[in-house]
């Protein structure tokens, strides 16, 4: 990962409700959820939430799919794999292997 992604992917999550919403993407899985019901789930209003996928999408951390009438989002986790090995890469393996024993349980 170059070091302007990884720059891009780490500022869209430092903001609560982009790391709120990204959370409940990697929870939901390969399979996702629209848009209306991460809305729901995270209490926010639609037009907020937009703007806030559409920098996660814009970062490579969420994908989405036209389903129907409905846009569904995934996260990228392969996109938070190549994070983790370009921070451990980059800040020691030690930190890497920390952090991921930290993210196991998201």
């Amino acid at each position: 990962m170059q070091t302007n992604l990884a720059i891009a992917a780490l500022s869209a999550l430092a903001q609560e409700s982009r790391f709120a919403a990204f959370r409940l993407l990697v929870q939901a899985g390969p399979q996702g959820k629209s848009a209306s019901n991460i809305a729901a789930a995270l209490e926010m209003p639609a037009s907020s939430l937009s703007f806030h996928l559409k920098e996660l999408t814009h970062a490579g951390l969420v994908s989405p799919r036209q389903q129907g009438r409905y846009i569904i989002y995934a996260a990228r986790l392969e996109t938070l794999q190549r994070l983790m090995e370009f921070l451990a890469s980059t800040c020691g393996s030690a930190g890497a292997q920390s952090m991921q024993e930290r993210l196991a349980p998201v």
